[in-house]
């Protein structure tokens, strides 16, 4: 059971690498086999000659395999496990060169209002880096501390990053409802309010509400008049709210 947990998450990793089912299979077998002919690999890794050759060229355009030629035969073998994070450096390498024109096609063609979904615990860490990247305070309301129950060690990552960018929270939060020790938030008492999976965050120009069920889901509103809006409301709450 053990092995075969490690095993998905090997292959798990090669997908978020933009592998392919079947370069995956592919890679997979020429690294645990080593140096092998094209119909061995198909057998290895279960799929047609057809689709294990155009695995194999794609995977030696990656720079993630390569071969020798015995007589008249080819024998591929992988570059090598380290080869992996070069790959994963070129990849990261062209995304910062096309990063400025990106962004100024994504800041021409944004929309004023716009909405966009999250769901799951990276969609969530989505919605936190937003945050803080932004480098706005934080004004939050319906917290129950899920952030740090569900996601510990991010919530850490994300003071941390809140640190670096100087921003500070105020949270609004039930009467009773132990307040969580950090340099970079307030804290004010609400009573007579019930629990809820719902948590509103404003910043920026944005609205984050994120809802804390088995499966997280979160929505970011970007729009400046709503979030200035937001932000009337969550004053006269935080005026009216008592500290303890």
């Amino acid at each position: 059971m053990g092995m075969l947990l490690k095993i998905m998450e090997v292959e798990k990793v090669l997908e978020n690498l933009g592998f392919s089912p079947n370069e995956t299979k592919v890679y997979l077998a020429l690294n645990d086999h080593g140096s092998t002919k094209a119909g061995r690999i198909a057998k290895l890794a279960k799929i047609d000659r057809s689709s294990c050759y155009n695995s194999l060229r794609s995977l030696q355009e990656k720079g993630l395999v390569s071969y020798v030629l015995i007589g008249s035969v080819k024998w591929f073998q992988v570059t090598g496990p380290k080869r992996l994070l070069d790959y994963l450096r070129e990849q990261e390498e062209d995304v910062k060169a096309v990063l400025p024109e990106l962004q100024a096609r994504h800041k021409a063609a944004k929309i004023e209002g716009q909405v966009r979904l999250f769901k799951g615990i990276k969609g969530i860490k989505t919605i936190f880096l937003d945050i803080a990247r932004t480098g706005q305070d934080n004004f939050v309301f319906g917290s129950e501390g899920q952030f740090s129950e569900r996601m510990p060690e991010f919530a850490v990552q994300f003071d941390r990053l809140k640190k670096e960018n100087n921003i500070k929270t105020k949270l609004i939060i039930r009467t009773g409802r132990k307040e969580i020790d950090s340099k970079t938030s307030e804290y004010r008492h609400a009573p007579d309010i019930e629990e809820s999976p719902a948590v509103t965050n404003i910043y920026g120009d944005k609205i984050a509400i994120i809802i804390w069920t088995d499966e997280p889901e979160g929505i970011i509103i970007e729009n400046k008049t709503a979030a200035k809006a937001y932000r009337s409301y969550f004053n006269f709450m935080w005026a009216n709210a008592k500290k303890q």
